[in-house]
């Protein structure tokens, strides 16, 4: 007997879901090949490959209709702009704490995700929270006030990388629009922004798109579409799943990054940022139970 048509779209959104994150928390390898180029020219990159990489899947699909009548739709196009300008500024971040060999603070920031996730649903979209879930918010409030203490300062990237994804996904959710129709705006969106860099660096003798040996436009190439496909599966996923179900797979993510950090790229772990994560990993327990109880309870 086939489920019914409810349990098959959270069963394909848990699907989509599991896929993206799986790919992106295996970005801080691939992104450590491309150290000798800059985070704003492999942006660019990302975007441009991307946009080219979804254009040939909507041709060979013959599915152009999409997306331009998604254009046509009024409000859609801002509300995309503004998406892509989102997830832009996190790329660029991500990227640049890969550069710097900050990828611990990087995951940090994607585990704050589903936290913010939670407080997005609050706040904006009405939901409301039992006491397990406030809990797990007090939880990460205690883990950025320990690193607030312990580095003597807020730990920015984190915050930053946490706040835009989660914005990012709460836009998105709101936009009636399919996964490949969206992602081929969203990267169109940016490509003003990305010419005009790219031109000023021409100007100054510096090609971001073509300055690179033959090895490295290839690998700037796959780092579109492995931009591209993701994005697709994340998009898909949050048209099928509420936005709490969709932070709470985001564990794999910062997982694997903080694994990567800490066993293969050997950054330190410090005491005090230690328990910084044993913070954040018991607001997730916590949040991770309650919706085990909501889902039994839904049984």
């Amino acid at each position: 007997m086939n489920p019914p048509p409810d349990r098959r779209t959270t069963l394909a959104g848990i699907a989509c879901g599991l896929a993206a994150y799986g790919m992106w928390g295996f970005f801080p390898l691939f992104f450590r090949q491309l150290g000798h180029v800059s985070p704003v020219d492999l942006l660019c990159n990302r975007a441009l490959w991307g946009c080219v990489f979804v254009s040939l899947i909507l041709t060979v699909r013959r599915a152009w209709a999409g997306p331009l009548a998604a254009a046509r739709r009024p409000g859609t196009l801002p509300r995309l702009t503004l998406a892509a300008l989102l997830v832009g500024a996190n790329w660029l971040a991500f990227l640049w704490a890969v550069d710097q060999h900050r990828v611990i603070e990087g995951s940090l920031g994607y585990f704050l995700t589903p936290l913010v996730n939670v407080l997005l649903g609050l706040v904006v979209l009405k939901e409301r929270l039992k006491r397990l879930e406030w809990a797990s918010v007090a939880l990460a409030v205690a883990a950025v006030g320990n690193e607030f203490l312990s580095l003597g300062s807020l730990p920015w990237v984190s915050l930053f990388l946490g706040g835009t994804f989660g914005l990012y996904g709460l836009v998105r959710k709101q936009v009636p629009v399919d996964a490949v129709s969206g992602l081929w705006l969203e990267t169109l969106s940016l490509m003003p922004l990305i010419l005009l860099y790219a031109g000023w660096q021409a100007s100054r003798g510096h090609g971001v798109f073509t300055g690179f040996d033959a090895s490295t436009q290839i690998l700037l190439a796959v780092a579109g579409v492995m931009t591209a496909l993701p994005l697709m599966f994340f998009a898909a996923a949050t048209q099928r799943l509420n936005l709490a179900t969709v932070g709470m797979l985001m564990y794999i993510n910062p997982t694997l990054q903080f694994l990567t950090a800490v066993l293969i790229f050997g950054e330190a772990l410090r005491p005090a940022r230690l328990v910084t994560f044993a913070l954040i990993w018991a607001g997730l327990l916590l949040y991770s139970w309650s919706g085990w109880q909501k889902y039994r309870a839904a049984r």
